[in-house]
């Protein structure tokens, strides 16, 4: 179905795999990868079999950035084919936060410039220990200037002005010291223990998720009563879902069970 991605669906786990397929180019973000990626995720995210959406890449690498041959070509073409380019790319980043399901960046090799921009917008990042990740397109003269609004958001002014402005790469764990990364794992167990993480992740409400997503990103653009009114709305909501009305039968359940315990031994 698609000619730059490989997908794979574990309808047990409920986890949708989705990973770049150019390695020959290091997965680098050309028209046609973005354009691709945007439908499948918007299918995975439509799709009642998948609770979570695991993005990563074939071959060494996660995603080298952008296709810098395809920007050339977009500059030899004048400044709406630049502007057409880099708003398809925000979309992408922008539709990672609207979807309704968790969207997982798992990230081997070197996520860097657009590919660590790509990874910055999930809304968690796992990470191999040999991972790296930076923003170099100073270096270039150029700016990573869409992801400036997630990453600020991530690591604070300061800390996202000195990665955008050194260019400098850096490991998974200093990745994951700064906030830009949520866990970091051994090599040897990458795979493994991503997985894991997925399924677990998948195992939790999918409507506590997806409200606790919209929730927490609506929160954005929101004054302090605002963002609590909203939570409390939220709230409310949450208490009508089957999951929640569930997990309140059995909590109660579980204390009915242990009140009649302590009942017993005491007339033991």
């Amino acid at each position: 179905m698609f000619e730059h991605l490989d997908i794979d669906i574990d309808e047990r786990s409920g986890v949708n795999r989705i990973h770049l397929d150019r390695p020959e180019r290091r997965n680098a973000l050309n028209g046609a990868l973005v354009a691709e990626l945007k439908e499948a995720l918007a299918l995975a995210d439509a799709d009642e079999r998948v609770r979570v959406i695991g993005l990563g890449g074939h071959g060494p690498d996660f995603c080298a950035g952008a296709d810098l041959a395809e920007v050339q070509a977009s500059v030899e073409e004048g400044v709406l084919a630049s502007l057409r380019e880099a708003e398809a790319l925000g979309e992408l980043f922008t539709l990672v936060r609207k979807l309704s399901k968790p969207v997982v960046a798992v990230v081997h090799g070197r996520a860097l410039a657009g590919g660590c921009g790509l990874a910055t917008a999930c809304d968690l990042v796992l990470a191999a220990e040999s991972a790296r990740f930076g923003y170099p397109e100073v270096r270039l003269g150029f700016v990573p200037a869409m992801v400036t609004a997630i990453l600020r958001r991530n690591v604070g002014e300061r800390r996202a002005f000195e990665l955008m402005a050194l260019g400098d790469t850096i490991d998974a764990r200093e990745a994951a010291r700064l906030g830009l990364v949520n866990r970091v794992y051994a090599d040897a167990e990458f795979e493994t223990e991503t997985s894991a993480f997925l399924a677990e992740l998948a195992s939790r409400s999918g409507s506590a998720l997806a409200l606790t997503k919209r929730l927490l990103y609506g929160a954005d653009t929101q004054s302090f009563e605002a963002a609590i009114a909203a939570g409390a709305r939220v709230n409310a909501l949450a208490r009508m879902t089957d999951d929640c009305q569930a997990g309140i039968r059995k909590f109660l359940s579980r204390d009915k069970k242990q009140d009649k315990k302590q009942d017993e031994g005491k007339t033991a």
